[in-house]
């Protein structure tokens, strides 16, 4: 029987990937753990293993596919004895749950885009199950026939509208996705109940809320020919919803500080030189390089367990209280930026956290992190210093409570005693989930991180 090899789902959030590469060709014999293809997600390219034994019959998904929705099909494997050419015929075999299609630049409004069906759940043998067929299109209470999707469809149900009250803005004024969540933001359908009772007078629906513009409208602005359209990727895409949803959904509120880094670049200097050389492939080298940045994860975790009511997570059963400090690190990369997390920051010795910080920043810029060295952590650090950038607020990545933004290190004129002094300063944003942590409880948790940065001596003892 033929063997379903079906978009793997590489981490918990993986929804859809680009299938970037194919390493068998239809023909080739795979056995149980041979890398098969790679699959490029909104994170990193990773390798797939197979495992099952066969004959590649045939290959569903062409490499360079995007938007190939997990669980589709995307190869067919003949098992031992079978008939390579008759497996891949797909008798007997799944269909794919989704056709996976080209990104393209857009060229209409985004919201009227019809969403993809959900990719139907494997089988038994992990093979993809059967598409629902499609339902028969809603009538109106006169009788004519009223185009909708199915997702439409469910939404108006779910949400007690009629569907046939909607104005359709898809093909041949089918109604979508886009047009039932504006009617519902908007007030401008009737209740299911109400639309079937007969009616004195037709009443007129109240305008539908405003959407933002459409692809349409924003190059209208643009003089043609003076840009291109470049369409997003996955990773983008990604970091666009995962924003939106950060910033609509969890209580921002910011605190910002003064760090003397003096005394902390008089020790980076001091540790620095006293790096043993160590042989290396380029020749000897020191063991380790500390930057002002890998003091700063050590500073944040360490402040972490002095506070440790700051050390936290909301949900909305519990709050959960972390333990241990993992501290995440913004990496920009190509495209976008990802959080490598340096585990048991607390823990370890400066020097073990710069070079795993340098081997995280390296794969990360070649995609080449594993799930786990990305997703969790109990906070994260932002540092624009290296770029001039004198203060700013990031967005917290939940499900952290707490997000530190470093601005650049500057001279400045600080007053002491009532003379003039010239300090090396850094200004630091934290950024905070309201929820979890209180305004007092965050000044405590900055204060803590800005003696350990003010007094660095702390974090080697």
């Amino acid at each position: 029987m033929p063997i379903n090899i079906t978009m793997p789902a590489l981490s918990p959030t993986m929804e859809e990937g680009n299938l970037s590469k194919w390493l068998v060709k239809e023909g080739d014999h795979v056995s149980p753990g041979d890398v098969i293809a790679e699959i490029e997600t909104d994170k990193a390219t990773m390798e797939v293993e197979a495992v099952d034994e066969g004959t590649v019959a045939r290959i569903v998904v062409p490499a360079g596919t995007e938007g190939v929705k997990v669980n589709a099909l995307i190869a067919i494997l003949a098992g031992e004895g079978e008939d390579a050419g008759a497996a891949a015929k797909g008798d007997g075999a799944a269909k794919p749950a989704a056709e996976p299609a080209k990104a393209e630049p857009a060229k209409s409004e985004p919201a009227k885009a019809e969403a993809p069906a959900p990719a139907a759940k494997p089988a038994g043998n992990g093979a993809a199950g059967p598409v629902e067929a499609a339902k028969p299109a809603a009538s109106s209470g006169d009788g004519n026939r009223v185009f909708a999707s199915p997702l439409a469809r469910r939404i108006a149900k779910d949400a007690g509208l009629d569907v046939s009250a909607i104005a359709g803005s898809g093909p041949h004024g089918r109604v979508v996705k886009a047009d039932v969540e504006a009617a519902i933001a908007g007030g401008g359908a009737r209740p299911a109940a109400e639309a079937k009772a007969p009616a004195a007078a037709p009443v007129p629906s109240p305008a539908p809320a405003a959407k933002p513009m459409s692809d349409e409208a924003v190059l209208k602005l643009f003089e043609p020919g003076s840009y291109e359209l470049v369409p997003h990727d996955n990773m983008r895409k990604t970091i666009a919803r995962r924003l939106v949803e950060a910033k609509s959904s969890v209580p921002h509120f910011y605190l910002t500080l003064d760090c003397e880094i003096d005394a902390l670049l008089a020790l980076r200097k001091q540790l620095n030189d006293a790096a043993p050389m160590v042989k290396t492939e380029k020749g000897d080298a020191p063991a380790y390089k500390l930057s002002v940045n890998d003091m700063i994860i050590k500073a944040m975790a360490m402040a972490l367990m002095a506070v440790p009511d700051a050390n936290a997570s909301w949900t909305e059963g519990a709050m959960v209280k972390h333990k241990r400090a993992d501290v995440g690190v913004a990496v920009s990369i190509p495209g976008g930026l990802i959080t490598p997390i340096v585990r048991k920051a607390d823990q370890k010795t400066l020097s073990v956290i710069s070079n795993e910080m340098k081997d995280l920043a390296a794969r990360a810029k070649t995609r080449k992190l594993k799930p786990e060295e990305y997703q969790g952590g109990t906070t994260a650090v932002s540092n624009l210093g290296m770029f001039g950038v004198k203060d700013f607020a990031a967005v917290i990545n939940p499900p952290h409570a707490t997000i530190l933004a470093v601005g650049a290190g500057e001279e400045r004129a600080v007053v002491r005693n009532g003379e003039i002094k010239v300090a090396n300063m850094m200004s630091v944003t934290l950024s905070t989930d309201h929820r979890a942590v209180d305004g007092a409880l965050g000044a405590e948790l900055l204060g803590a991180f800005k003696r350990y940065i003010e007094s660095p001596m702390g974090m080697l003892v």
